[in-house]
């Protein structure tokens, strides 16, 4: 064990230089690589094993800056194929509302192709429902919704250049672009002086795809795709050879609208960049990195303040009160009574938070509730830390699609065990009775809350058709694995928490509560809960704004490393600004520490959701009553389970505070 311990500081060295280094890793182990080779003259597949010719493109689900609705690729009316299998997707994907299906778009390595034709989209305006999918597709435009297209697993990208010289490739390209009436150019239309039409919409009919692969050397025989990018353009109508002007649509035309869609296809070898860091061109184009160091940094400033104001309180003052008391105590046996009377009240008046031990343990009003958060919280903790710790190791990267999701999912349904314990234990300490309605709200109340939003938002969903809705035999599914594995899961750990004894305090309660004297107000409840929740909030609000933009603004999210060092960094600083408070308010002799503990750390929470609204307002452009709603919606459930995560770290660290400066004093 000494060993160990001395051990620890070099082996917590080697883990935060492990978490660095894969802050900068995102290499998937277990995908394996796909080999592709080209047909031989007779126009047969080549005889080499394992080694595919033809290279299919997938389509996924569209989705827009301007709202939160994404929908199916064939919403839309494109070109597709009815008869071919789309492929399986799992919980996660689901979820996230990605629906991958196949295209009419295939390509035979290394052969090039001109203007290939795909098909030819007609719309009548005086038919009604051709005039209706022509208005959705002007209101896709309008909305600035992209494809995503997908190759060989990875997307296909639109390679632009911004400010600074820097080229930005987006896994995503428009469905066309919109010229106001005012003459003034929205989205895509700036790229292009041509695009001048008022009131026109230009349509992006024809790409021009290029696709890079390397050579595999030393290995099996083929090539690997190791990046595909295009570029979107507009064409007249009736055009064959692609190189007519742009395609304008005005807004008020009547009549027949013909829309031919082709593309182009070229391949190119590549000998620079490897299968496995073929995602570095479209992840090093987002200049995240330096942000991310000044979050971190920020962070481990406001943890090394609050850690030398533990270490502070825990080296000197607690150390310094905790020997004077057991120096009085020694001490006032040995004198007679009027010197111990006015030794004893010196103590008292001189160090407040040892006159609150007959009172620091007793139980907490609602503590039914609280007994319940603290089981669900706990159940968020692990499934938070498991999750990150995962996707650090690369397992959960965007190569693999919606397994953050699914992972997350699986985690909260096993570790029922755990929270229906936790919430047993305690209130079994707190000295409750009624252990079925205890177990029966672990395991429904919290859950019960999310589902019950969650099935609002997929109402929604539904009525506006969009690909995010939840099918049915999923939600089934969902529900299932609630009832039947989650719950009978909760049962058990409670069943063990109730059978245990309950938590030894290191001190008697009193049978007569102690008055509480008059607070001041800074130690009163709400100012001390208020401010309890700036710092870790102040830790995470840089990263909070990737993620965000990664959800709603649909960018990918790869940073892990990053995102476990900031959970970390979170789990420290709540605890003790936590601890921090909890002692000032002991030594002002208020000793309701459960719930105050609980909330100080989840304030944090309201933050969140501060911050959230003012991310909707200042960032986002989401438009629509049904987008608004959704946006709000979710953010509600993202915050609860925020309130339960934040909530149990404070209350667990307080508790393990409280039970250690008790557990060192003499009291008689």
């Amino acid at each position: 064990m000494r060993v160990f311990r001395r051990l620890r500081p070099a082996l917590l060295l080697l883990l935060l230089c492990a978490l660095l280094r894969c802050a900068h890793t995102f290499y998937l182990p277990g995908l394996a690589p796909v080999s592709f080779c080209d047909k031989d003259s007779s126009g047969k597949e080549s005889d080499v094993p394992d080694c595919k010719s033809t290279i299919e493109l997938f389509v996924n689900r569209l989705d827009s800056v301007e709202s939160v609705l994404p929908y199916e690729y064939t919403a839309f009316d494109f070109c597709s194929v009815a008869s071919e299998k789309r492929p399986s997707e799992n919980l996660g994907q689901v979820l996230f509302g990605e629906r991958i299906e196949p295209s009419p778009y295939k390509f035979d390595f290394k052969n090039n192709e001109e203007c290939k034709f795909v098909c030819t989209k007609k719309y009548d305006t005086s038919k009604t429902d051709e005039k209706a999918n022509l208005d959705f597709l002007k209101k896709g435009m309008l909305l600035n919704y992209q494809h995503h297209w997908i190759v060989d697993n990875m997307p296909v990208t639109w390679c632009y250049d911004v400010e600074d010289g820097q080229k930005f490739c987006n896994p995503g390209f428009p469905i066309g672009c919109y010229v106001t009436e005012t003459g003034r150019p929205k989205d895509a239309c700036v790229v292009n002086s041509d695009f001048n039409d008022k009131d026109t919409f230009y349509i992006f009919n024809h790409v021009d795809i290029t696709i890079f692969y390397h050579m595999v050397e030393h290995e099996a025989a083929g090539a690997r795709l190791v990046a595909a990018k295009m570029e979107p353009k507009r064409l007249e109508w009736k055009c064959t050879d692609c190189t007519g002007g742009p395609m304008a649509l005005n807004n008020k035309f009547a009549g027949e609208v013909v829309i031919d869609y082709t593309y182009s296809v070229h391949f190119e070898e590549d000998k620079k960049i490897r299968w496995a860091s073929r995602w570095d061109y479209i992840l090093e184009s987002m200049p995240h990195t330096n942000i991310q160091w000044f979050s971190i940094m920020n962070s481990l400033v406001i943890v090394l303040f609050l850690s030398g104001m533990v270490a502070m309180i825990m080296l000197r003052t607690l150390h310094k009160d905790i020997a004077r008391y057991n120096q009085m105590d020694s001490s006032v046996s040995k004198v007679p009574y009027p010197a111990y009377t006015d030794t004893h009240e010196d103590a008292q008046e001189e160090f407040g938070w040892k006159l609150v031990h007959g009172d620091v343990f007793r139980p907490p009003r609602k503590g039914m509730l609280l007994s319940v958060f603290l089981g669900s919280g706990t159940q968020i903790f692990i499934m938070t830390f498991v999750t990150l710790f995962f996707a650090c190791l690369g397992f959960l990267s965007p190569a693999n699609r919606g397994a953050l999701m699914t992972c997350s999912v699986v985690l909260w349904v096993l570790l029922g065990t755990p929270a229906g314990y936790v919430a047993a234990r305690f209130y079994k300490s707190f000295g409750g009775e009624k252990w079925k309605t205890n177990v029966l709200l672990t395991a429904f109340l919290c859950p019960g809350v999310v589902f019950a939003d969650f099935f609002v938002m997929n109402l929604i969903l539904w009525a506006e058709g969009s690909s995010a809705a939840m099918p049915f035999g999923t939600l089934v599914a969902i529900l299932a694995l609630w009832f039947c594995i989650s719950v009978p899961l909760t049962f058990v750990g409670a069943y063990f928490g109730f059978k245990k004894s309950a938590i030894e305090h290191p001190v008697r309660t009193n049978q007569i509560p102690r008055q509480i004297p008059e607070q001041s107000f800074y130690t009163k409840p709400f100012p001390g809960i208020v401010m309890g929740g700036i710092l870790p909030f102040g830790c995470i609000f840089i990263q909070l704004f990737f993620i965000l933009n990664s959800i709603w603004s649909h960018q990918m999210y790869y940073m892990f490393g990053f995102l476990f060092l900031v959970f970390i960094i979170l789990v420290i600083t709540c605890s003790e600004a936590t601890i921090l408070l909890c002692y000032f308010h002991l030594c002002a002799e208020d000793y309701h520490w459960q719930w105050r503990s609980f909330l100080t750390s989840g304030f944090t929470a309201v933050y969140f959701l501060v911050y959230a609204v003012h991310y909707f307002f200042s960032k986002l452009q989401i438009t629509g009553l049904a987008s608004t709603i959704l946006y709000f919606g979710y953010t509600m459930i993202m915050a609860l389970i925020f309130f339960l995560f934040t909530g149990t770290i404070g209350f667990f660290a307080c508790f393990w505070f409280v039970s250690k400066i008790y557990s060192v004093v003499k009291v008689d």
